[in-house]
């Protein structure tokens, strides 16, 4: 078969799945049907918080898993373990044959190459001498992220869940990103990271930043209540980055969960291939974003910074 037609058998099959979704979907249920006819797809439901797929009480955890207090497993936290899991494995088989003198191919290729331009993202952003010290954590956190972005793409993934009384209960499975308690403790971790190095490099000088009563105790009273305010406001946008941090993270990814559910109900199948598309972009974005800008303030934390007062 030439490739001509290979692209015209796809473009049908597309166009076909195109139109089969059309009528079976919620809009073309209410064309051909009628507004009172109930859509052929169940109509999607978006829960905010986490649902629990394993839940037990006091007593429950004491005695059958030794566990203090009650014990849940959510859904998020299990895709995030699942997330886990896949990339201890891509790495574990990537890796096998690493210290063989043979040619890396295949995944372990695959992997070096990514690991090499995460690496040069790091060195490129936060110099040579920084790189190593950082690529650790930005590779965790950019992989991690990504990962949990795109586990949720897999067709089937959001589909799965419980049954109670013929109706759909809930999801065994969702994004952990679209999970607020996920992007806040990755947020609170990059706040810790930066703290930390931000204090090893620079000692106690490193709050100078957020406290500056040089100027004022010099006499220089205008300047010094100006750079006073300034340390303030220093002080509260470290805090802030905690709240966008989270907030970019967990918007984005729960946009795309209501986006993809929607269009999927809308008209099924082909219709929502572009938007997988965009949520594959979306989520590099993100992982991109969340990682970089914690690259970025790290290295701004480890520079040491002069009081208001020099230059006057």
């Amino acid at each position: 078969m030439s490739e001509k037609n290979v692209f015209r058998t796809l473009g049908l099959a597309l166009a076909g799945l195109f139109v089969f979704g059309f009528v079976i979907g919620a809009i073309g249920t209410a064309l051909f049907a009628g507004k009172d006819a109930s859509p052929f797809l169940p109509t999607p439901e978006v829960h905010l918080p986490p649902q629990p797929v394993f839940e037990s009480d006091a007593h429950e955890a004491h005695e059958l898993h030794k566990l203090p207090g009650r014990f849940m497993l959510t859904n998020t936290i299990l895709s995030s373990l699942i997330s886990s899991v896949i990339l201890i494995a891509l790495f574990f088989f990537g890796t096998r044959n690493i210290n063989s003198d043979s040619r890396p191919k295949g995944l372990q290729n695959f992997l070096e190459f990514i690991v090499s331009s995460m690496y040069n993202f790091v060195e490129g952003v936060a110099g040579a001498k920084n790189a190593k010290r950082f690529f650790p954590f930005f590779a965790i956190m950019f992989l991690f992220v990504i990962v949990n972005a795109w586990v949720g793409l897999i067709p089937l993934y959001q589909s799965l869940g419980f049954l109670k009384d013929g109706h759909f209960e809930r999801h065994l499975l969702r994004p952990a990103g679209t999970d607020l308690n996920m992007p806040l403790a990755l947020a609170i971790v990059s706040f810790i990271f930066v703290e930390f190095w931000g204090i090893k490099a620079l000692g106690l000088s490193y709050f100078g930043k957020f406290f500056r009563f040089g100027t004022l105790l010099k006499g220089r009273i205008f300047e010094g209540f100006i750079d006073i305010f300034v340390g303030i406001l220093e002080l509260l946008s470290e805090l802030i980055r905690i709240v966008s941090f989270t907030f970019r993270l967990f918007g984005n990814m729960t946009a795309g969960e209501i986006l993809l559910l929607m269009t999927a109900f809308l008209i099924p199948f082909a219709f929502s291939l572009p938007f997988y598309g965009l949520e594959l972009l979306v989520g590099f974005i993100q992982a991109l974003i969340f990682a970089g800008l914690t690259l970025v303030f790290v290295t701004m934390a480890i520079t040491p910074h002069h009081d208001g007062e020099e230059g006057h």
